[in-house]
């Protein structure tokens, strides 16, 4: 056995085995008030979130509904992007929608 082939052994048996694990997931849900349009959370669930518009007036509806209601699952990092846009967004056009992130 060569000086290579040796070195390649001990490589590969200093190497720790890993185990990859999924990501954790959270629910980005949208919290219902009295002041934001339909409209307007309609136009979030599509440019946001990428609903076609059926499904985004149907989670609006829910939303208006039941208080507050799920935009999506993603990963933390997607998942916090998310939620700062629409905070963004609200802000910029003058409403105090809100949306919060939760680990599912």
């Amino acid at each position: 056995m060569g000086r290579i082939e040796r070195e390649l052994d001990e490589i590969q048996e200093v190497k720790p085995k890993k185990k990859t694990r999924r990501p954790r997931l959270y629910k980005v849900l949208l919290l219902n008030d009295d002041y934001t349009t339909m409209d307007f959370v309609v136009y979030i669930l599509e440019t946001v979130f990428h609903k076609p518009h059926e499904e985004a007036v149907r989670i609006m509806l829910h939303v208006h509904q039941r208080g507050m209601g799920v935009c999506g699952v993603y990963t933390k990092e997607i998942a916090e992007t998310k939620v700062s846009m629409v905070h963004d967004l609200a802000r910029k056009n003058q409403y105090p929608l809100r949306c919060i992130m939760e680990r599912e």
